[in-house]
Formats: C-alpha cells, sequence, structure tokens
C-alpha cells in the first residue's frame, strides 16, 4: 500500500507541475483570443480591453491560475472563449472517442508484438527473423501521417471502408463504428508495433541465455514449454514498464491521426483551440493528455510492483 501510496503522490506533483508549466507557456505565447479582433475596424481598443477586463485575461498569472485551479476543483476546467462555456463539458464529449481509439490500438498492438517478438526471438538470426526486421524497420521510419492519408485515400477510391469519422449518417450500430475503426486503429497499430516487437524480442533473447534457461534445457523442458512458461515471464519487467511508454507515444500520434480521419476526439478539438488561442481550451487537452499518459505509467507501475518481489523488498 505505501508503494502505491507513493506512486501516487508522485503522479498528483507531476500533473500539478505540468498544470503550472503550461500556464507559464501559455502566458508567453504571442497574442490571444482577441488578438485577431485588433485588425478589425468596428471593434475599437476599448471594447477589446473591456472584453480582456471581463474574461480575467489581464490579471498577473498566479491570479489566473488560482481561478483555473478552483474551476478545476468545480469539474470546468477553466472556460473557454471560443465555445462560451465551461472547458469540462466540451472534454467530457471528447474523451471517450479518444479512449476508445486509444485503448482499441494498444490492445491490438501488444496482442501482435508479443507472439511476433517470440517468434522472432526463438528464430534469431534466420531468414523470417530478418524479415520481420526489414519490416519493422519500414514501418518504423513511416510517419503514421502518411499511412494515414494513403488508407484514407484508398478507402476513397475503393469504397470499401468509410473515409473519416465515427458512424455514417443515420446509423449508429456498432458494425458501423466498426468499420470506421478500421483505419485509424490500423494506423495507430502499426505505428507502434515495430517498437513494441523489438523491445520483445530484446528481453526474450535476453533470457534465452540466461543460466536457468540453460539449466531448463539440461532437464529436458521442451522449448515451447520453456518459452512460455519461463522465458516469458522472466521477461516481463522491461515489457511492463513499456506499457505506459506505449500509452503515451500512442495517445500523442492519436490526435494527429484524429485530425486527419475526423474522428471526433481530442485532437479536432486540441488543433480549434490552438488555432483560435483558446488557451483555457488548449491547457484542458494537455492536461487530460498528460492525466492518460500518468495513469498508464501509474499502472504500469502497479503491474511491475505486483509481478517483480524484488519491489516489494524495497
Amino acid at each position: 500500500m505505501m508503494y502505491a501510496f507513493r506512486r501516487f503522490v508522485h503522479s498528483v506533483l507531476l500533473l500539478f507541475g505540468v498544470s503550472v508549466l503550461s500556464f507559464l507557456v501559455s502566458s508567453l505565447a504571442p497574442g490571444d483570443y482577441y488578438t485577431e479582433m485588433q485588425s478589425d475596424p468596428r471593434v475599437s481598443r476599448e471594447t477589446l480591453a473591456a472584453l480582456r477586463t471581463e474574461n480575467g485575461l489581464d490579471r498577473p498569472l498566479p491570479v489566473r491560475y488560482a481561478i483555473w485551479l478552483e474551476s478545476v476543483a468545480r469539474g470546468e476546467f477553466g472556460y473557454s472563449l471560443a465555445y462560451h462555456g465551461p472547458v469540462g463539458p466540451l472534454l467530457a464529449q471528447r474523451i471517450p472517442g479518444t479512449l476508445l481509439l486509444t485503448a482499441t490500438a494498444t490492445a491490438l498492438a501488444w496482442i501482435l508484438a508479443l507472439p511476433l517478438g517470440i517468434w522472432s526471438a526463438a528464430r534469431r538470426g534466420a531468414w523470417p527473423d530478418l524479415a520481420l526486421k526489414v519490416i519493422a524497420s519500414v514501418l518504423l521510419a513511416t510517419p503514421e501521417l502518411l499511412m494515414m492519408i494513403a488508407l484514407l485515400a484508398w478507402a476513397v477510391q475503393t469504397g470499401c471502408l468509410p473515409a473519416g469519422g465515427m458512424h455514417s449518417p443515420g446509423n449508429a450500430s456498432t458494425s458501423d463504428l466498426i468499420r470506421h475503426l478500421i483505419l485509424p486503429v490500423s494506423v495507430l497499430t502499426l505505428g507502434l508495433l515495430p517498437v513494441l516487437i523489438r523491445h520483445v524480442r530484446t528481453a526474450i533473447t535476453e533470457t534465452i541465455n540466461a543460466p536457468f534457461a540453460l539449466a531448463a534445457r539440461a532437464h529436458g523442458i521442451p522449448p515451447r514449454r520453456l518459452l512460455y512458461r519461463h522465458l516469458l515471464p522472466a521477461a516481463l519487467n522491461p515489457l511492463i514498464s513499456l506499457f505506459g511508454f506505449s500509452l503515451g507515444t500512442l495517445l500523442s500520434a492519436s490526435l494527429l491521426v484524429e485530425v486527419i480521419a475526423g474522428w471526433p476526439g481530442l485532437g479536432p478539438l486540441f488543433l480549434e483551440a490552438i488555432f483560435a488561442r483558446d488557451y483555457a481550451l488548449v491547457i484542458g487537452v494537455v492536461m487530460i493528455s498528460t492525466a492518460f499518459l500518468i495513469a498508464g505509467n501509474l499502472i504500469a507501475d502497479l503491474l511491475l510492483y505486483r509481478a517483480d518481489p524484488r519491489i516489494r523488498m524495497t
């Protein structure tokens, strides 16, 4: 319990630090939501000054941060000038879409990476291992943006899959949702898969030549049983640690993929907020994304604590 409590406190402090840094960076950014109105001759400087005063943009940064913390406690996460309302409900509408996309791609990537990485480690140096390395290198060098554009172009030309969005007009069925998920999930999975395969292969390879593995072979344990019953559990530590990192990597990539695919998640909302200089909404998306990343790392730490008795002894 103490380990979980320490990790939780560390996560809360990290989230607090990110919020402070986000406010500092937003204050250094040029302009605000009302900057573009300065070029409109129908809007006077007095009107813009009054609007900034009304929304608290002229207050010192510590005061604005304290007001924002109060709004976080109420679940509002600040006030969106572009949408004329609290940020919290806007985030609540988009979070399920991003979670669905990210969770599906993460699960699929790990389901594929584990057997492929183990298979590659068991045949290291052979032509199947070399072929998998080449494929992984090509996928690793291909940007998710390029893959998403190529798949969307293919979907438009063939009509096999819907080219964007979460649902077809007038169709909210589960099967329609799955068809819309295929393209963005495929891009995110292919983008993450090479990294996971390499780490799984490396972890298994390091345990193959360990003394306990040599002793198990000497006792006549079959190779398949040795691989899955003994080597894989011994290689879990670095793979569990990789889980939190993979979640953060996938989350950052999903924001861009959502924009290209027209997926109603946090990505399009984040882009609109940046263009509008709606810094309260920008900070809200940053904080939610950071919370997802921290939660993933926290879960990975707790799983590592459960799997490795050496950590429980510290």
